[in-house]
């Protein structure tokens, strides 16, 4: 026996009905607030970048150092140990060269993405930034870069405190 279902017709409302009151409307203004929490590890992460210094976690057990840090090593399943500091220094691993901004606006001059394993950090782990004061033919796998970092009164606890990474001496760079 199966279960009949009992349809109901709805009942169509213009605007018009509203405007005029017919079906209950209200308009209100909320002052949504919201707080976001960065977690115990990019919270310190962000807070050392405003200090100019960039921080990782080492995991002892397998003995990676993790930048950005993590709480947790998902090779050993475990609690990372300790916090490392690591250079602003560093070897790109791969890179883009791209024509389009990040409203994919066309652009004149490109902008670099690379991605940058740092020196102290372990090998294989990078992180992801633009590349500047380089010529887009003079980019390779390989190259040695260096952070260019905010002047310490403008930076705010964000990536965006390292403005860039430039080409070390002897890189190609030169812009």
């Amino acid at each position: 026996m199966s279960a009949r279902v009992k349809e109901y017709r709805g009942t169509y409302v213009s605007r018009k009905d509203i405007e005029e009151g017919r079906v209950p409307a209200f308009k209100d203004k909320p002052e949504a607030k919201y707080a976001w929490a960065a977690g115990v590890a990019m919270g310190r992460f962000l807070a050392e970048l405003k200090e100019g210094r960039i921080i990782g976690r080492r995991c002892r057990r397998c003995g990676r150092v993790l930048v950005p840090p993590r709480m947790f090593c998902e090779w050993c399943f475990r609690p990372t140990d300790e916090w490392v500091y690591v250079r602003d220094t560093g070897t790109v691993l791969t890179y883009s060269i791209s024509y389009l901004g990040p409203a994919a606006e066309r652009l004149k001059e490109p902008i670099i993405i690379a991605v940058i394993e740092l020196d102290g950090a372990s090998p294989g782990i990078g992180i992801l930034h633009k590349l500047g004061e380089v010529k887009p033919e003079a980019v390779h796998v390989g190259m040695r870069v260096k952070a260019v970092w905010k002047p310490p009164e403008e930076r705010e606890g964000a990536i965006t405190d390292i403005l860039y990474f430039k080409p070390l001496e002897g890189e190609g760079g030169g812009e």
